[in-house]
């Protein structure tokens, strides 16, 4: 027998053995981590056996976009009815919302039930940064305030008290090409470059070549890449390769620009 809460402080520590079974927070060594994030900033619900956590789920709003951020069960716990249970209280089905789907095709067909459709494939790419072109633009440190525009835009809906999250952290910094943007986070292991976008592709692609050129001492980055962005082949070119795979599901509409948003992988 299952029950499924919002989560409080005293269920993180569950959460957390949750999502490192999934190997989840290898990105983030430090708290505060994304999950602190979806706590404070989001809707974080635990599911729990009894007194133990055994899954959770996390959504987020962006504008009127709800995007998923966050669904995860034990395996020893998996098709139980918890997922389905966790998912039907955090998707109203009168709300636009998106996700990225794992390649477990029972999370797939899960989302599908729930009223999203894959859109396009999702690519976790990481690469050398010595081959990329250097676009000959001088990325200009930006506020917030000055990227978050840009950002709405580009994403599906504003979310500026998420990203003066992220700016806050260790080694976040936020730049602005023209109408171009891309947030970085310099890390031991290389640099990790999203949200980042544009009012155009080209605005776009600018941006995130010009950070990876200010950053190229970095010496590697990591990107998330949907199908359409014309990013993509550039980077598989430049020995970018793709680490990893997920599907971009979406209840209709195009709500992100899939040809000039990059996410981040954790923040959406």
């Amino acid at each position: 027998m299952y029950t499924v809460r919002q989560a409080g402080v005293d269920d993180l520590p569950g959460v957390r053995a949750v999502a490192r079974r999934f190997g989840n927070l290898g990105g983030w060594p430090q708290r505060p981590d994304y999950l602190d994030r979806e706590l404070a900033n989001g809707r974080l619900l635990a599911g729990f056996a009894g007194d133990d956590v055994t899954g959770f789920g996390a959504t987020f709003v962006r504008g009127g976009l709800l995007h998923l951020a966050d669904l995860f069960v034990l395996p020893e716990h998996q098709s139980s009815g918890l997922g389905r249970a966790l998912l039907s209280a955090l998707l109203p089905r009168d709300a636009p919302r998106v996700t990225f789907a794992s390649s477990d095709p029972r999370a797939l067909a899960l989302y599908v039930r729930q009223g999203m459709r894959p859109v396009t494939p999702l690519m976790y790419l990481r690469g050398p940064l010595a081959a990329l072109p250097d676009p000959g633009l001088r990325p200009a440190d930006a506020s917030v305030e000055e990227i978050a525009d840009l950002d709405a835009d580009a994403s599906g809906g504003r979310r500026t008290a998420d990203l003066a999250w992220y700016a806050g952290l260790p080694g976040v910094s936020a730049h602005r090409v023209g109408d171009g943007y891309a947030m970085v986070r310099e890390t031991a292991g290389g640099l990790l470059v999203g949200p980042a976008g544009g009012r155009t592709t080209r605005a776009c692609a600018d941006a995130v070549l010009a950070v990876l050129a200010r950053f190229r001492s970095a010496g590697t980055a990591r990107l998330c890449v949907l199908g359409p962005n014309p990013l993509l082949p550039l980077l598989l070119e430049a020995r970018f390769t793709i680490a990893d795979l997920d599907q971009f599901l979406s209840s209709g509409g195009d709500p992100v620009a899939l040809d000039r948003y990059l996410p981040h992988p954790d923040l959406g």
